[in-house]
Order: structure tokens, then sequence, then C-alpha cells
């Protein structure tokens, strides 16, 4: 998923000791999400959006949405209770979900009400922005020799200012490369941190990420069943 696919990655899961505190559970929930912008907090550090480049002491929390809006709207609600502001990538060449219908609309809604950015999550060479979207964009499993490139009238968030990648952590494939950051966050390690989460996979339970892809479409089954019968379906 997104930039870190193919990738050798290795992290995630495990217990590490929070400075000063009781070991953590290094776990992909919405929990440990929490203790993630805690930890940043702690260190000192203020959440950033891509309208500046992040100078010493910045978080730039981006979250690419690559297969559910529930799961966005989940974890935008946990950072919107912790007063955080972040930016959410989506896609208008999904397979997974249609930002056109009513519940696409709904969902850009939502996460302009609870006070996030927008992006668009593009698939290349196809990057046209619209009134939905702030001028960023994040493209999907991109390949390198276009992965950094400037974007004419938008921030690309992989280009030079944005992207360095000893100060840059993503959760891809449900692993870290360098393992969970909420110790260095809490540190303050990190001079300013761009940090790519993807929702779906801190929503749905799983410990690997085939396990967590099968939670998530057993939620959405469940989800589909109750669209057939607002449709007027007859499901006996």
């Amino acid at each position: 998923m997104s930039e870190d696919a193919g990738r050798p990655a290795s992290g995630g899961g495990g217990h590490i000791p929070p400075q000063g505190g009781e070991a953590t559970n290094c776990a992909f929930t919405l929990d440990h999400y929490r203790e993630l912008l805690d930890a940043a907090r702690a260190g000192g550090y203020r959440f950033a959006h891509f309208d500046e480049l992040p100078g010493r002491g910045v978080v730039l929390l981006r979250h690419d949405v690559d297969l559910s809006l529930e799961a966005a709207l989940a974890m935008a609600a946990v950072e919107a209770d912790a007063d955080v502001s972040s930016t959410y990538f989506l896609m208008t060449e999904s397979v997974f979900y249609n930002l056109a219908s009513t519940e696409g609309v709904s969902a850009i809604a939502r996460l302009r009400e609870l006070g996030h950015r927008v992006g668009l999550h593009a698939v290349y060479p196809r990057a046209v922005l619209d009134e939905r979207f702030d001028p960023v964009v994040a493209w999907h499993n991109p390949d390198p020799e276009y992965m950094s490139a400037p974007i004419a009238g938008a921030v690309n968030v992989m280009q030079d200012g944005y992207f360095d990648p000893p100060t840059y952590r993503s959760d891809s494939n449900q692993r870290w490369r360098f393992g969970c950051p909420h110790a260095e966050l809490r540190s303050a390690h990190f001079p300013w941190l761009q940090l790519l989460t993807h929702p779906e996979i801190w929503v749905y339970r799983g410990t690997t990420m085939g396990a967590t892809m099968r939670a998530m479409l057993d939620a959405e089954r469940e989800r589909r069943l109750v669209q057939l019968a607002a449709d007027r379906i007859d499901l006996s």
C-alpha cells in the first residue's frame, strides 16, 4: 500500500517502554493511534498541513485512504476528539469506494466538519484537482521515477522539502519500516516528521495485513446487506 509497497519492511508490534512510563502495546488499534498522538504532544510537536514546509517540531499527519471511507471517518473522529487536524487523501479512481456517491459526498463533508483537510490520492499520471480537494497530492503506489516530481499547481507530499527518509514513517502493509515511532516522538527524536497511516489498518482488527483485510471484508459484507435492504432488495 502506498509508497512502501514492495519495499523491505521491519518492525511493528511488540512492547516498547515509553519514556518514564509503563510498556505500551504497539498494536495497530485506534487506542494505540491515540497514544501516538499523545506521544507527539508530549514531545512538544505541533501538527501541521502541507500548505507549509515542515520546520523543527512539526508533524505532518497524513492518511492515504486506499480502501475504506468508514475507517477514515473513524480515525478522523479520534483525531477530532484529541483536537488534532490532519490530511486525508481520497481517491477518485478507487475500486473500493465512490466519492460521487451519497456516501462519498457525505464522507468528504464529515471530514471537513471534523476540521481535517482533504487531498487527492491520485493514480499516475492523472492528478486532476477539483473543488473537493485542497491543492495537495499523494500518489497511489508510486514508482521511483515520478514519486518525488513536482506537480503543477499542487504540493506533492513526497517532493523535496516535505519528504526526507530520516523524517518519514509509514505503516504500509501493517509494518513500520523502522519500528513504531511513538517512543521517538515522545522523546522529541525527530526534528520533524511526515507520518503516514492507512486508516483501515487501525480500525479493523488483525495481527497481520491478511487478517486485517479479512476483518474489513467481514464488516463490508454487513454494511452491504444494510445497503441492499435500503435499496428495497428482497434478501429473504
